[in-house]
């Protein structure tokens, strides 16, 4: 009688021993899970407001640039060429007077008398009529504040996006070429989040030569010369 065969646990052990990790797949594990973690700091980044600058606001400053503004446009009818000076305080005021950007004025339902939609989906627009779009871009923007910074404006913009407020600075210098306003930007960032600056102008660029923002961006005729200096912005008149 043959003697039973015998099971080789050796052989057994080996292959049920775990296999090492491959020097391929252990560096695709790891940038996996590097780009995880880059995209979670960036959204994270994205998403943290950054502080808003500390300017000053007042009436009294407002109703001087209205002051201003008139004595521009007086001499300019008179045949004098003109340059309307203002400081970042009376920039920032007569922003505040002028911009309907109040959270609550956001909050505010829509009459019952607005315009009816288009019935012709042809004629729609994603966002539905411009004075809806006008709307809309009012409502997400909760806060504007411009800083005055030697020959460069920083603007500080607060928005909605999906409930949850963003903020976006934007550094650069203004100009007037052509009888547009032109912005050469020179830094901005997402929340905490720099923009890169080759990723900046293109949008920049952009967004100022797209034909339905270029009118937007068209000066008075008497507005020949625009600038920032020493801390003011500078508007010349002919």
């Amino acid at each position: 009688m043959n003697a039973p065969a015998t099971i080789n646990s050796g052989n057994r052990s080996d292959d049920l021993a775990p296999r090492k990790a491959s020097p391929l797949r252990l560096t695709l594990r790891i940038v996996r899970w590097t780009t995880y973690i880059a995209a979670a700091i960036t959204l994270l980044m994205v998403f943290h407001a950054a502080p808003p600058p500390v300017i000053s606001t007042s009436p009294q400053a407002a109703a001087r640039v209205e002051q201003k503004v008139e004595a521009v446009e007086q001499a300019v009818a008179s045949g004098q060429s003109a340059t309307l000076r203002l400081d970042q305080t009376e920039l920032n005021s007569y922003l505040a007077s002028h911009l309907d950007i109040s959270p609550a004025a956001a909050a505010t339902p829509r009459s019952s008398t607005a315009a009816p939609a288009d019935p012709n989906p042809a004629h729609a627009t994603p966002l539905g009529t411009s004075t809806e779009q006008v709307e809309q871009v009012r409502s997400s923007v909760r806060d504007v504040k411009v800083e005055l910074i030697e020959d460069r404006v920083r603007a500080y913009v607060v928005f909605d996006f999906h409930g949850k407020d963003m903020t976006l600075q934007l550094e650069g210098r203004l100009a007037a070429r052509n009888g547009y306003l032109r912005f050469e930007p020179v830094s901005g960032q997402i929340g905490s989040l720099p923009i890169p600056q080759s990723t900046l102008q293109t949008a920049v660029e952009k967004m100022m030569d797209s034909p339905e923002n270029r009118e937007k961006l068209k000066l008075p005729a008497e507005i020949t010369g625009l600038r920032i200096e020493n801390g003011e912005l500078l508007a010349t008149y002919r």
